[in-house]
């Protein structure tokens, strides 16, 4: 059944790029995906339910690539941030995310332009919090200010630049260009101690984040005691329960968690499942996962 909604998702993606979101009709993509009415309306209550899923998916691919280009480097390398920005750019390029946008800037749906709009503010805190890991967090107060200038410079020079250029080189010019950019701005800003926007104002914004980050907190701590519990049979119970302390701490306690260091406590863990009960471990690395999603998604 999963397979078959994507699918669909899929097919209805190639109709928005080939005639548009609203040009699209309910008909067309069943026609398209080759699907009965029942069977769509089983997996989507609307079209527009169709296209925040097909978004979604599209927002989790980007974070997983962004991800990935992160482990095993130093969080402050602005090369590996450059390298992420690319990704980002050329995924949005690749899925014709600008036009999809643009039509639903310009449409009537308040659910869809709010979730857009969220999701340009996960955009900015995204951006907020790679800025912490390379300018620091003495520049903290300005670096708010500093992601939305440099969203705006990064997407107005790509709009434009591109328009006489191949898509590829354009994408890499013009991100390092902006990144060149932003460097000098963020010095300048913190130099001059102007504000426009406090960090804080990104809670405000999205303000569902922190609640669901708390559930997931909690099933993290029950996951994590189960798996300690299952230590008794152990030669080394203190090793491993320290690691797992470790995991937990830096999920609830700690303002920004390290993803990469996570994933190496987890590979060690891995290595003895002897020590674990059937599906404990797996468990855990699921609702970490999520954890990390929802970071991103919410």
């Amino acid at each position: 059944m999963k397979d078959r909604k994507q699918h669909v998702i899929k097919m209805a993606h190639q109709l928005f790029i080939d005639k548009g979101f609203q040009a699209t009709s309910i008909q067309d993509i069943l026609d398209y995906s080759g699907i009965s009415k029942g069977t769509f309306y089983n997996y989507f209550s609307s079209k527009n339910e169709l296209l925040i899923a097909l978004l979604k998916s599209i927002y989790e691919k980007i974070n997983k690539k962004r991800n990935e280009l992160l482990m095993g480097q130093d969080p402050s390398d602005i090369e590996v941030f450059i390298k992420q920005i690319e990704i980002q750019l050329e995924m949005n390029r690749s899925n014709n995310l600008s036009s999809l946008f643009e039509e639903v800037f310009f449409s009537n749906d308040e659910e869809l332009k709010q979730f857009i709009k969220k999701g340009h503010f996960r955009v900015i805190r995204w951006t907020h919090n790679r800025f912490k890991d390379i300018f620091g967090h003495d520049k903290e107060p300005y670096l708010l200010d500093c992601s939305i200038m440099f969203l705006g410079i990064l997407n107005h020079n790509y709009k434009y630049y591109s328009i006489e250029s191949n898509s590829r080189t354009a994408i890499k010019k013009v991100v390092r260009y902006s990144v060149n950019r932003i460097v000098k701005i963020v010095e300048e800003v913190a130099e001059s101690g102007e504000q426009l926007l406090p960090p804080e104002k990104l809670t405000s914004w999205l303000p569902d984040c922190k609640k669901s980050t708390k559930a997931l907190q909690q099933k993290l701590q029950h996951s994590i005691l189960s798996l300690k519990k299952s230590l008794h049979h152990s030669h080394e119970p203190l090793k491993y329960i320290e690691l797992l302390d470790f995991i937990l701490d830096e999920l609830v306690n700690t303002k920004e968690p390290r993803k990469f260091l996570i994933e190496s406590v987890l590979s060690v863990l891995k290595t003895e499942p002897s020590l674990f009960k059937a599906g404990d471990m797996q468990k855990l690395e699921e609702q970490i996962k999520q954890y990390f999603i929802n970071e991103e998604l919410l």
